[in-house]
C-alpha cells in the first residue's frame, strides 16, 4: 500500500446514482483529514452502498448482511491504531443490522457509521427498506408499504448514540465536512446519507430533496438532547442536515481497563497458561 493517499476506482452503479457523490465525498474527506490507505479500514455487508469498501483504496473487510458493525467493532477493538469506517446501506444497516445498529450505540467503541440511505434495497430491486414511506409504491410492495419509516437519526439519539448526523449527497462540500466530524469524533458516530437511487425510488429524487433539504447552521445548538430529538424527527416538507446532536462520554476503551492504557490488543502480551487454566476451569 502507497502512501499517495486515496484513489478511486470503476465501480459497477448506475450512472447517476447517489452513491457516486457519497465515494468522492469520502475519498476527499479521508485525503483532507491526511490519513493514509494502510491506516484506515472500510467495512461493509451486502448491497450497491456495500460495495464502497471496494472501490476506494485502503483496507476493507465485506461480509454478510447486516454484519458489517460486529467486524468493524472487533478490528477496532483489536487495533486502536486504526480509523474504522462502516460504509454500507439503509437495509443492511437498519434491517439485517439493526439489533447491531442499536448494541454497538450502547457499546460506544470509536467507530464511523456512513448510511447510504436510498429508502430502497437498491441490490435486490428496489423492495422497500426500513426507511421507506409508508404508502410508497414499490416493485415488491404494488399497494404501498404497509410499515412505519424508522427514523435513524431519532432511533440513535434515544438508543444513546452521541454523535448523530443527517447528510445529503447532493450537498458535496456540506458532506464532506459532516464526514470529516464524524471520523474525527472520538467514539461511535452515525451519518444518515440521504442518497437517491435513480433506478428504483422515483419519489426521492434528488429534485424532491433539493427542495426540502436545509443546513443547520451556528443558531443551531447541537449539545441539547431534547431540541435534537425534535430536530431529527423534522423529516417532510423540511428536512435538516448537518449535526443533529453531538456531546463527549467516555468510550469503549476507556471504560475498559485491559484497553484503557491504549496498548492496541494485538500488542498485548500473550499470557497461554492463564488462558490453559480458564479451559481446564470449564472443562
Amino acid at each position: 500500500m502507497t502512501n499517495s493517499g486515496f484513489s478511486t476506482y470503476e465501480t459497477a452503479w448506475c450512472p447517476g446514482c447517489g452513491n457516486f457523490s457519497i465515494l468522492d465525498c469520502l475519498k476527499t474527506a479521508l485525503n483532507e483529514l491526511g490519513l493514509r490507505p494502510q491506516d484506515v479500514l472500510m467495512a461493509a455487508g451486502i448491497g450497491q452502498a456495500a460495495k464502497t469498501p471496494q472501490y476506494i483504496s485502503g483496507n476493507a473487510f465485506c461480509g454478510l448482511h447486516g454484519r458489517s458493525l460486529p467486524a468493524a467493532v472487533a478490528a477496532k477493538i483489536a487495533n486502536t491504531n486504526l480509523t474504522v469506517i462502516v460504509d454500507t446501506g439503509d437495509g443492511d444497516s437498519y434491517g439485517e443490522g439493526g439489533n447491531h445498529f442499536i448494541h454497538n450505540i450502547r457499546r460506544n467503541v470509536d467507530i464511523t457509521h456512513f448510511v447510504h440511505d436510498n429508502q430502497v434495497y437498491g441490490l435486490t430491486k428496489g423492495q422497500a427498506s426500513p426507511t421507506t414511506a409508508e404508502g410508497q409504491v414499490t416493485p415488491v410492495q404494488p399497494d404501498g408499504s404497509q410499515n412505519l419509516p424508522l427514523n435513524p437519526a431519532l432511533v440513535a439519539i434515544a438508543s444513546g448514540a452521541r454523535f448523530v448526523a443527517r447528510a445529503f449527497s447532493g450537498k458535496k462540500a456540506h458532506l464532506i465536512s459532516v464526514m470529516k466530524q464524524a471520523i474525527q469524533y472520538p467514539g461511535y458516530a452515525l451519518v444518515d446519507i440521504l442518497q437517491p437511487c435513480i433506478s428504483f425510488n422515483k419519489v426521492n429524487t434528488f429534485a424532491w430533496y433539493n427542495e426540502r433539504v436545509y443546513e443547520l447552521d451556528e443558531t443551531y445548538n447541537p449539545e441539547n438532547k431534547l431540541s435534537a430529538l425534535e430536530k431529527s424527527m423534522e423529516f417532510g416538507e423540511h428536512i435538516p442536515i448537518g449535526v443533529i446532536y453531538r456531546e463527549s462520554g467516555r468510550t469503549f476503551h476507556e471504560k475498559n481497563r485491559v484497553l484503557q492504557d491504549g496498548t492496541p490488543l494485538l500488542e498485548k502480551e500473550l499470557k497461554p497458561d492463564l488462558i490453559g487454566n480458564l479451559i481446564q476451569e470449564l472443562i
